[in-house]
């Protein structure tokens, strides 16, 4: 599992104050991508116990209200991301996970690892990014044919109101 980057505080993707990680590695080539360095997946550098380590100091800051998963595509990272992402929830129970992916999430299999890696989110941000339903008022996403999910004791849900809602408005 390689990554391209930590940013320590970031405001734009999630709610509040929050830490994120770029993974590399995408099977999906949008055009327009927001991210087209990092589709290759040997790209970056491997996330190892100092990039983990770097990752909780970070979450373990006051101020950060919780982890944000993006890319290239977090999906294919695999079993590895599981377990970090288990290890995010057992350490900082009260941070909230954000995560976006191409996949939709209504078409992952049951129990697979891409199914797995979501369990672990609180909202999820699914759907290929497509260049003419792009909108620069959209909260959290990149086209309007996105969905943002909430996971509500372990089903998801549309998350409808979060573009208006105050809490996100922040």
């Amino acid at each position: 599992m390689n990554y391209s980057k930590i940013k320590k505080y970031d405001i734009s993707n999630g709610c509040g104050i929050r830490t994120s990680v770029f993974f590399t590695g995408c099977n999906f080539h949008c055009p327009e991508c927001f991210n087209p360095e990092l589709w290759d997946k040997n790209s970056g550098k491997p996330f190892d116990e100092t990039a983990k380590n770097a990752l909780f100091e970070y979450l373990a800051d006051e101020h950060c209200n919780g982890l944000s998963v993006l890319g290239g595509e977090p999906l294919i990272q695999g079993e590895e991301l599981v377990i970090l992402l288990k290890e995010v929830r057992e350490k900082f129970p009260k941070k909230d996970i954000w995560l976006w992916t191409g996949y939709e999430i209504t078409k992952l299999e049951e129990g697979s690892i891409q199914r797995q890696i979501i369990e672990q989110c609180d909202y999820v941000t699914d759907g290929l990014f497509k260049k003419d339903l792009a909108g620069k008022k959209l909260r959290f996403r990149g086209s309007s044919n996105q969905i943002i999910w909430r996971n509500v004791n372990g089903t998801f849900v549309e998350a409808n109101d979060i573009e208006n809602n105050e809490r996100f408005n922040k």
